[in-house]
């Protein structure tokens, strides 16, 4: 089984989905976008995770292989694909699928939690996940559920956190793939956005965010292990 992911920006990298698919013995290959690599032939994958990044959907003037993006996921999709997405990614996901995507009415950066809807608690691949979890938080941008998904998860501060497609295209807000490295990476990357504003009760500091993933990223890669292993099924 073969894996691929693209990657926008090089400070938010696959983290745990790497050590995952390499534990379940599939081929990883990638698309760093940021390096001017090409997209792969679809017969090549099985699965793609589509990464996030600090741009935005419709920012092609600046980044203009996000249309070239764009047309590679959908074509993805409607080949029968299993498609995965990231903040970016899920904000991306959304749009092709006919989604809308804006400024979230708060900003989230940090540690807070996810809880499930209620019809993702019997879902086969949403229920190998604990109804309210701790996830890491980076965005600003929010995206509807696209017409014929199912509403997965939500937050206090962003009722989209997650949505499933015909049940193999996912998007995810949230972070579960965060590790030690990566964390410091994307704290390194983005370190404006962790500057609350008036009116900002989501977005944590760097010592706070630091403190909590202590106790958190052990739960986290479980639950990631969880999730990817039951997206893995899909596959067969």
């Amino acid at each position: 089984m073969r894996l691929h992911y693209i990657q926008h920006v090089p400070f938010e990298g696959p983290g745990s989905i790497m050590e995952w698919a390499k534990t379940r013995g599939l081929d990883i290959s990638a698309t760093k976008l940021f390096d001017g690599e090409p997209f792969p032939d679809l017969d090549d994958l099985d699965i793609l995770v589509v990464m996030g990044g600090p741009m935005g959907v419709n920012d092609v003037a600046e980044y203009p292989w996000l249309t070239q993006e764009k047309a590679f996921i959908k074509e993805a999709i409607g080949r029968n694909k299993v498609v995965v997405g990231i903040c970016l990614g899920a904000q991306i996901i959304s749009e092709c699928l006919g989604g809308v995507v804006r400024k979230n009415k708060f900003r989230e950066v940090g540690w807070f939690p996810v809880s499930l809807t209620p019809p993702a608690w019997e879902h086969p691949i949403f229920k190998t996940l604990p109804a309210t979890f701790d996830a890491l938080h980076w965005h600003g941008d929010t995206f509807s559920i696209p017409k014929g998904a199912l509403h997965i998860a939500s937050s206090e501060g962003c009722p989209n956190q997650a949505f499933i497609y015909d049940e193999r295209v996912i998007g995810l807000q949230f972070h579960l793939e965060t590790t030690p490295e990566s964390l410091e990476d994307i704290m390194g990357g983005s370190p404006g956005d962790m500057e609350a504003g008036e009116g900002e009760p989501y977005v944590q500091g760097p010592q706070e965010i630091k403190e909590k993933a202590k106790g958190l990223l052990e739960g986290l890669k479980k639950n990631l292990f969880k999730l990817m292993d039951a997206i893995k099924e899909r596959c067969r």
